[in-house]
């Protein structure tokens, strides 16, 4: 296996029958499109979109999205989805939304193999196809008069290159799901307009966020050459790259790491160029790219971290109590960055990370119907209202659940999360064979060795569960690997194959299973989830059980609020049932010993507090001195507290984090 040189990965043989070399498929023809040389030979290959299907509770969840916001969003936000919008070639906005919607409702329509939001979604794609300008220009025309700019924004926006990043992304999808040589035209073109017109005007002429958001380029330029070979676009990714704010620098020396005063970078600026040093990687395979990433997400979990996987910036980097807010487009663009450097880099830290954001921040920040979410989320919440808090960024709607409310970005932009982590659930591997490198319910059909198609169906209730099952239909016997993640948090898995124990590997490890495959053949993947406790801001404690965080179940009273200003109606939340409890310290020392789990029904809709699949029974000491402050759980109390050491400890209850709308998921420490 030819891995990146720098990579953390153990690779653990578990049977090998024969042998498959390691291959180019552009030195041998071979299955999917991979790196083209001179570029690093890629360890793992996404599919093409449509071959990997959710299944379970994961299927329900795209079928809310399409009943929900993602499926309808030209409705019910009309004035920047309908038709008015300039990537319809209207008047309307012209800038990032409608891209942003598109990069979510592409792959979901096509997962889901959905004629309607296909429709929906290709009158957008054709209209970029069909109107493209001769010199390569393409998107909305910009105005003869330019409007007056918005705050903190320059010149004409319709020109601007940074949206025309993300469509780039959403043509990418789409030629992925149909192989539309059009869309190959259009990126070749528009790839050597940016060649003749950077120079001249540089990747944040227009506004300042392409300069910050350049590495979604130069991935799309890597795209391109894989399927190409054209030299120019190589002169290109070199031209984008420096023109790119300098992100490796900046985590190479550690800019993150201070939260007094707390570095000034923009959240979702941030999530998206963690992966820009292992993009340019591929071209210039140099350690000090994969360092500079490591660096990064250390110093944002240290420095600026929270239980959920995310981190405090509310937009600018805030820190790490847990009463900084944390932006929806971060957690959707972080784990789209965690996808993406995973396929280059197959660090399980990587996957780890990327299923803590989707299993645990995600699904607590969009209502269980998908029809509302909130700008920002907390991981200590025990209110929501319409208020000011102590946001860097603030106008007061930005914790309220609303489609409109905060700021729209986040509106047309979350619904990338879950389709994007169902495409991302396995990988062509670079000899021949299958990956799953993060888990869910789902079913793939691909090629393997000798252009051989099979398929696999992943049975699991998983992450609520230990166990997964694959089995595999395949025509004919089949030699060819099959790669299996065991997480860090997993400090011994058990695996079996028809029925047999084969291996017990230790966790923080891909499995490689090689051997000849029999049509009906089942793996066995069980993955103890332990119960461990982490540590955060003022020594409060996390409670985690393998990829899930738990946190107190508050019981909640919605209450409707009808608003006639620009961010319409608005649910704010509040506790109807005691928040401020703290853990005591023998049972955050033997978590073992003092957390009971309870399994409920599996249900289709897990991510409410009533539905929750599994739970911890455990006790708490109530705090009565730890009351709200400015609407938000005050200071955290001394950890450990003695204040409390004479009251009995009551019974709670911990609930998955994605679970809840208000909670506390750091918990401070009493004796």
């Amino acid at each position: 296996m030819r891995f990146p040189r720098f990579s953390l990965v153990f690779m653990v043989i578990v049977m090998s029958i024969g042998g498959v070399a390691a291959q180019n498929p552009f030195e041998t023809g071979f299955l999917y499109t991979s790196n083209r040389p001179p570029l690093l030979p890629a360890p793992y290959t996404e599919l093409p979109l449509g071959a990997i299907r959710a299944q379970g509770w994961l299927l329900e969840q795209l079928k809310t999205q399409a009943q929900g916001l993602t499926g309808h969003l030209d409705e019910v936000y009309e004035e920047v989805c309908g038709p008015r919008n300039g990537w319809l070639g209207g008047d309307g906005d012209g800038w990032e939304r409608g891209p942003y919607w598109l990069d979510g409702l592409v792959p979901l329509a096509y997962i889901l193999n959905d004629p309607q939001l296909i429709e929906k979604a290709k009158s957008w794609i054709e209209w970029s196809l069909n109107n493209t300008a001769q010199d390569g220009y393409f998107g909305p025309v910009p105005f003869d008069t330019p409007p007056p700019p918005e705050p903190g924004l320059q010149k004409d926006k319709r020109r601007d290159w940074w949206p025309k990043m993300v469509m780039l992304k959403v043509l990418q999808q789409y030629h992925s799901a149909t192989d539309d040589p059009r869309v190959l035209d259009l990126m070749r073109n528009y790839f050597r307009y940016q060649l003749e017109h950077l120079p001249a005007t540089p990747i944040g002429h227009w506004t300042f966020w392409g300069q910050r958001r350049g590495g979604e380029n130069l991935a799309s330029i890597y795209w391109l050459y894989n399927r190409t070979g054209d030299d120019f676009l190589l002169e290109l990714a070199e031209l984008v790259y420096r023109q790119t704010m300098p992100w490796t620098d900046i985590f190479i020396r550690r800019d993150l790491a201070s939260n007094n005063p707390p570095a000034d970078y923009h959240c979702v600026n941030m999530a998206m160029a963690v992966k820009l040093p292992l993009i340019y990687y591929q071209q210039h395979p140099e350690e000090k790219y994969l360092h500079a990433v490591k660096l990064c997400l250390n110093d944002l979990r240290v420095f600026h971290g929270q239980v959920q996987g995310m981190y405090g910036a509310d937009e600018p980097m805030h820190g790490n109590n847990p009463t900084c807010g944390s932006e929806l487009c971060s957690a959707v663009e972080l784990a789209f960055s965690l996808e993406s450097i995973l396929k280059i880099a197959p660090d399980v830290a990587f996957a780890d990370h990327l299923e803590k954001i989707i299993y645990n921040a995600l699904p607590a920040q969009i209502d269980e119907k998908f029809t509302t979410r909130q700008y920002y989320q907390m991981a200590n919440q025990v209110q929501i209202r319409r208020q000011n808090y102590n946001f860097i960024t603030e106008n007061g709607t930005r914790l309220v659940y609303g489609v409109l409310t905060g700021y729209p970005c986040c509106t047309c932009n979350m619904h990338q999360g879950w389709p994007k982590f169902v495409q991302n659930l396995w990988y062509a591997t670079e000899d021949g064979g299958l990956a799953a490198l993060v888990y869910g319910p789902s079913e793939v059909t691909a090629k393997v060795a000798g252009g051989q198609t099979v398929h696999f169906e992943e049975k699991t209730h998983y992450p609520f569960d230990e166990k997964i099952e694959f089995s595999i239909d395949c025509e004919q016997p089949v030699l060819f690997p099959l790669h299996l993640r065991i997480p860090g948090w997993c400090k011994q898995a058990v695996l079996k194959i028809n029925d047999r124990q084969w291996q017990t590997p230790k966790g923080n490890r891909i499995v490689e299973i090689r051997r000849i495959w029999q049509d009906g053949d089942r793996i066995e993947l069980y993955l103890p989830q332990n119960i461990t406790t982490s540590v955060w801001y003022e020594r409060s404690v996390g409670i985690e059980r393998g990829p899930l965080v738990y946190a107190l179940k508050i019981d909640e009273d919605w209450k409707h609020v009808k608003s006639t200003d620009l961010y319409g109606d608005y649910y704010e939340v509040y506790p109807a049932s005691p928040w401020n409890f703290g853990l005591p310290e023998s049972f955050v020392q033997e978590p073992e010993k003092h957390f009971e789990v309870k399994s409920g029904p599996a249900p289709v809709k897990p991510w409410n507090p009533a539905n929750a699949p599994v739970f911890l029974e455990t006790c708490g000491k109530q705090m009565p001195h730890w009351k709200l402050y400015n609407g938000t759980a005050g200071p955290i109390p001394t950890s450990p507290d003695d204040s409390v050491k004479d009251t009995e400890p009551v019974p709670i209850t911990l609930i998955p984090y994605g679970c809840t709308t208000l909670r506390i998921a750091q918990f401070p420490v009493v004796r």
